[in-house]
């Protein structure tokens, strides 16, 4: 069955001159990693194609490849659309979803919605980029070695260096298939995704200070939009360094709280060591994996009141006796 969405998949990339790759907003290694990684193996594959990934990007994953800000197609040309890690069509980072004449959707949450023609949707996979390597590697797309480091970047990133229990035993088959076939250069890609400014670096030491942490082991960190300012990181690198607090042995759930003043909200990316964080996290407009999450909130006391959402749920999590 698997093969058989493969093919089918490879099929309409073969069919279709004109293709354009999308990903969620608020973009992160695994969705560019994975977008970036198609476009270039779908180019290398069929020179001849128009092949154009969008939405909004970051400095910080220049070394994947270009986005393409602006492309034309006139009414008249038949174009693929292929949204990759994107469980659902509200996070999709594009402008008229609906002007496409065949679309396709890769991606490793737990379902939400369907809104694509085919969708290829495994939420045991590690990642998009795991899954995007799949594709290629069961099909006629071809790699080379750029390809193969932009992959194996996305796969370390949504697994935090293979560390979270999203890593499987196909995962690292991917991973293995990558350096034994294309002999990637890993400590390259490690500095690509971990190497930070001074900045960054002193922002989270003021994360540490200011972490508040409830009776049941939440910890949240809200970042105002006047320390945003003082020590001038970007907001998808604060996100980033949620990761950091993992080894924390009195937290079993952390978020991160950003105020993004320009947009009138605030941005929670929120982990788990165990508690199922996600369906909470829907009743902030947001959702994401069992451990791992994000919510979109319009004030702190709103991130008040999903960490005492949080709060009972750890309660419960402690209480069964599940915790490690």
């Amino acid at each position: 069955m698997l093969m058989k969405i493969y093919q089918e998949i490879y099929e309409k990339i073969k069919e279709y001159d004109n293709i354009v790759i999308a990903r969620h907003v608020r973009v992160d290694p695994d969705a560019m990693a994975s977008e970036m990684a198609l476009k270039k193996s779908i180019l290398l594959t069929f020179p001849e194609k128009e092949v154009y990934a969008i939405g909004n990007g970051t400095v910080r994953f220049s070394y994947m490849g270009k986005l393409d800000k602006s492309f034309v197609f006139t009414n008249a040309d038949k174009i693929l659309l292929i949204v990759l890690d994107t469980p659902d069509k509200k996070r999709v980072d594009m402008p008229e979803l609906d002007r496409y004449d065949y679309s396709i959707k890769i991606d490793h949450h737990p379902f939400i919605e369907s809104f694509c023609d085919i969708e290829l949707i495994n939420d045991k996979k590690s990642s998009a980029s795991e899954m995007v390597c799949d594709l290629i590697n069961n099909t006629d797309l071809l790699m080379d070695k750029d390809i193969a480091e932009i992959l194996f970047c996305g796969m370390v990133s949504d697994t935090n260096r293979f560390l979270f229990n999203n890593t499987t035993d196909e995962t690292f088959d991917s991973v293995s298939s990558l350096i034994k076939n294309y002999n990637i250069d890993i400590s390259k890609c490690y500095q690509n995704l971990y190497k930070r400014p001074l900045m960054e670096i002193k922002l989270f030491g003021f994360m540490i200070d200011n972490i508040l942490i409830s009776p049941h082991y939440v910890g949240c960190c809200k970042i105002e939009d006047e320390v945003i300012n003082k020590y001038q990181v970007d907001t998808l690198s604060i996100g980033d360094l949620i990761n950091e607090f993992n080894n924390i042995n009195e937290l079993l759930v952390w978020l991160t709280a950003v105020e993004d003043k320009k947009n009138g909200v605030i941005r929670i990316s929120i982990r788990s060591r165990g508690p199922e964080i996600n369906k909470v996290a829907e009743k902030y407009n947001g959702g994401g994996h069992k451990l791992a999450a994000g919510a979109r909130v319009s004030s702190f006391l709103e991130v008040d009141k999903l960490v005492e959402d949080l709060d009972i749920l750890c309660k419960e999590y402690i209480e069964s006796g599940e915790v490690i």
